[in-house]
Order: structure tokens, then sequence, then C-alpha cells
């Protein structure tokens, strides 16, 4: 399976938002979106009262070492705001900030 760095994500230009850098990434790896999930479901099944997304990606890429290429620490605040918009019960658990950056 090859890799796409954040570099090198087809059609964006070098001045691309992080917003649009982390949607062409998210297009090109819908598996992460999804194993954020299962990670989620599985720390709350464990009793967890919060979830910390930096933690989850640290957690991929400890399960996933070589699939996880490209994956930026920009885009913890992302797949946040993504899993609360699909999983709102998740509000009390899954923290986010205001953001300041388009």
């Amino acid at each position: 399976m090859p890799t796409i760095t954040q570099d090198r994500l087809p059609g964006l230009c070098p001045s691309s938002t992080i917003t649009d850098r982390f949607r062409a990434f998210d297009a090109q790896h819908p598996w992460i979106y999804r194993a954020l999930e299962q990670l989620v479901e599985e720390r709350l099944g464990a009793g967890a009262k919060k979830v910390g997304m930096k933690a989850l990606f640290e957690a991929l890429r400890w399960r996933h070492p070589h699939k996880v290429r490209g994956l930026n620490n920009n885009y913890t605040a992302l797949y946040a705001r993504r899993l609360l918009a699909e999983h709102p019960q998740w509000a009390s658990v899954i923290e986010i900030r205001r953001r300041r950056s388009p």
C-alpha cells in the first residue's frame, strides 16, 4: 500500500490551508478515521472518562508503523472535530478548543 507524505498530497500547493491538507490526507487514508473511532470506543469501553487525540495518534503509529506516514499532529484537532460531528455523544470525553486557523 503506497503512502503519501504531507508534502506530496495530490492537487495541493504549498500555500494550501491545514484544512485543505487534512481533507486531502483524510480522503487518501479513510482507514485512519475508522481506526480512531475504534480506539475511542476501546478507551471508553475500558472506562476512560477523557480521550486525548494525541494519545490516539501515537497508538495508531504504534499499531501501524508503516501505514501512517504523513499523519501530521496538526490534524489532531480536525480529526477530533470530525469525530464529534459524527458522534456528538462523545462531546464530554473529547476536548476541543476554539480554532485559530482556517
